[in-house]
């Protein structure tokens, strides 16, 4: 089965030397890696690169300009993708040697073709749930129905964390992925992919497009022996202040679309949880006493009021 990489990539050239070192030392190397770039023109620091990486390497890179943020431009590679399977791979995630081979072996014993996507393990953000203070917290107020990692609540609309996942051999089955690290069949997203909602900044785009595609019947992986390391590079990063306004309004977006109708007891339980989310924040606001704390609620606060009247 032939595999495409597809990476969307924003002011991201200090990544890319290790980014290509940990696909070249893949078992089953990729059919073909498609760089999205979403730099302005006059950035050519990224092409500059791969240009001069091209004369040393027997890699099939493709690169491309597009821009619109991290759904918009995968969507662009999805379009350019000639592979059975798109590899979703950001640009800061280095993937163990049998990453790749490890997740065709699911697909390959798939041979009913129920499986739509797998998802690797990134063994670096793991957290312990129970031991956690947050998530503690959130259990004994009962914020959620179900706390299993990888699921989501569909009666609350948020996602249970997937780093509380525990290392694990083998493969279980999940609700949502994220794009970090994550393959699909090519032939599935020809039909479905990110939504145009998502453009510019992306917050839970990764967990709308899978419950998508598990909503038209296909089942979800995630592949313990698939390892790979999350960096999450500082470089290319939005304002806090539009993160924390897009927790609000994408996570209501991803829970009107995937569960609609949303009845009154669903909206409720939706803004409780987010009116306590905005409490946190206002107190972290005073615990850490700098300025991405403080535009992280003044976000936050204008996406729950969206929220609560109607403006999404």
């Amino acid at each position: 089965m032939k595999v495409s990489i597809v990476t969307p990539t924003f002011y991201r050239f200090k990544e890319l030397p290790d980014y290509f070192n940990s696909i070249e030392k893949q078992e089953y190397l990729p059919f073909e890696i498609i760089l999205v770039d979403g730099a302005p023109n006059e950035e050519i620091r990224s092409e500059e690169y791969i240009n001069d990486y091209l004369t040393r390497s027997n890699l099939n890179i493709r690169y491309f300009r597009y821009g619109g943020g991290t759904a918009i431009q995968r969507n662009y590679g999805i379009d350019k993708a000639e592979g059975d399977l798109v590899l979703f791979l950001d640009d800061d995630v280095r993937i163990d040697e049998n990453f790749i081979s490890s997740i065709i072996d699911v697909f390959n014993k798939d041979t009913k073709g129920l499986i739509g996507g797998v998802t690797g393990y990134r063994k670096n953000v793991y957290f312990d749930m129970s031991k956690n203070k947050r998530w503690k917290l959130y259990k004994s107020l009962n914020f959620f129905t179900i706390y299993s990692p990888g699921k989501y609540d569909y009666k609350t609309g948020y996602p249970i964390n997937n780093n509380g996942q525990p290392p694990f051999s083998g493969v279980r089955e999940v609700d949502f992925m994220t794009t970090a690290c994550t393959m699909y069949r090519n032939s599935i997203l020809q039909q479905i992919q990110f939504d145009h909602f998502f453009i510019g900044f992306g917050v839970l785009e990764d967990a709308h497009l899978a419950l998508k595609i598990k909503k038209e019947g296909y089942k979800l992986f995630q592949c313990g022996d698939a390892k790979a390391i999350e960096l999450s590079s500082p470089s290319g990063r939005s304002s806090s202040r539009i993160v924390g306004e897009r927790t609000a309004i994408n996570y209501y977006y991803v829970f009107k679309d995937i569960c609609k109708p949303l009845t009154l007891k669903m909206k409720f339980r939706f803004i409780i949880f987010q009116i306590f989310e905005l409490f946190r924040a206002f107190i972290d606001v005073f615990r850490f006493r700098n300025k991405n704390t403080l535009n992280y609620l003044i976000g936050k606060g204008i996406g729950v009021s969206k929220v609560i009247f109607g403006k999404i």
